[in-house]
């Protein structure tokens, strides 16, 4: 939270909006700690995958393979007031973070609408950018607990590769067009064996500092497929990412950066399955993380908290498969045969 603070000095308006988050922050951090008082743990992130529809096909997209995104009109999903009520019991929890993923989030304009009412919550929105217009400006502008994060690869080239033609030129009109309104905005970048170098260049991380970024989440590519391996990063590229970001974060403390897995590494394995966050897929579905689509409950038929004790998230918490180490980025996705096993199991009894 300092970090973010210091990210947005320089803007009177964003600052102010994160003061007011960091007396907002430290209550929930009260909520939680009160709860583990009674030996129940809450973390402080979430991550909602709010709608199963994107108009992008990037090249190897986890989303697609796994099929949690497809081309069809979505089916029997969350609707915005479903999705208001998990807000809802997510800041009576003392969750601070919301993470808006997809497909593509920025389709549910309801939905992100409904989000930044909740003043007391932090929605960082994961989207490729081809749908903000002119009414998501004025909502940003308005909302400053919406932060729009951004996709990209590194440059024109590498980007459009992935996720099609021209999408790097929106990419960076849009950014363009947050600066002029002072509207605080990060950028993740997907770390493969082709772009690790140019995504954390001096040159490409300051032509996203000029252009008003105030943030960049590095995750590590994990492969979904056989044919996908060759992008995932290998040990040495992945030590090279480590010893990049430690350096970025000393040399360039203008912006804050964020590595995934890295940063669960440090913290002693993953956080998954309530441990650091969870993930409720577009239908209600209470997940360890979106890399790990196995569920056992749905807070259709319950609440948050309920889902947190589900029998799969406390198998995981109190077994060995989180703090496992692992060779790729996520070490469910590498060990979902273990995961598989588990639910069987838990669904059993």
């Amino acid at each position: 939270m300092t970090d973010a603070v210091k990210a947005t000095l320089k803007n009177p308006r964003q600052s102010a909006f994160m003061v007011k988050f960091a007396v907002s922050c430290k209550a929930a951090s009260k909520k939680r700690r009160q709860a583990e008082e009674y030996g129940e743990h809450i973390p402080s992130f979430l991550i909602a995958s709010i709608t199963s529809k994107c108009n992008l096909h990037c090249a190897g997209c986890y989303s697609r393979c796994s099929n949690a995104t497809v081309d069809e009109e979505p089916v029997k999903q969350l609707t915005s007031g479903e999705w208001l009520k998990i807000f809802d019991e997510a800041d009576e929890l003392g969750i601070s973070f919301i993470i808006l993923a997809g497909g593509e989030p920025m389709i549910r304009r309801d939905i992100i609408e409904a989000a930044g009412r909740k003043q007391n919550i932090m929605f960082p929105i994961f989207t490729n950018g081809t749908y903000i217009d002119k009414s998501y400006f004025e909502l940003f502008d308005k909302c400053r607990n919406l932060v729009p994060v951004l996709s990209i690869e590194g440059d024109r080239e590498m980007t459009d590769a992935r996720r099609g033609s021209g999408i790097y030129d929106r990419l960076i009109s849009n950014m363009e067009k947050l600066k002029q309104r002072d509207i605080a905005f990060g950028a993740s970048v997907t770390v493969t064996t082709e772009n690790y170098k140019e995504v954390t260049s001096d040159a490409f991380l300051k032509s996203l500092s000029d252009r008003g970024c105030k943030g960049v989440v590095f995750v590590e590519y994990v492969p979904m497929t056989e044919e996908s391996r060759k992008l995932a990063p290998t040990d040495n590229e992945r030590e090279y990412l480590t010893a990049e970001i430690s350096r970025l974060r000393k040399e360039h403390s203008n912006m804050v950066y964020v590595s995934f897995p890295g940063d669960e590494k440090e913290s002693g394995g993953c956080v998954a399955a309530g441990r650091g966050f969870f993930h409720i897929n577009s239908h209600g579905g209470a997940e360890p993380c979106p890399f790990s689509p196995y569920s056992d409950m749905n807070v259709k038929d319950t609440s948050l908290q309920e889902a947190l004790r589900s029998p799969l998230f406390t198998a995981l918490r109190s077994g060995d498969i989180l703090l496992d180490d692992h060779e790729g980025g996520c070490v469910l996705y590498e060990k979902r045969a273990l995961v598989e096993e588990l639910i069987e199991h838990v669904q059993s009894k």
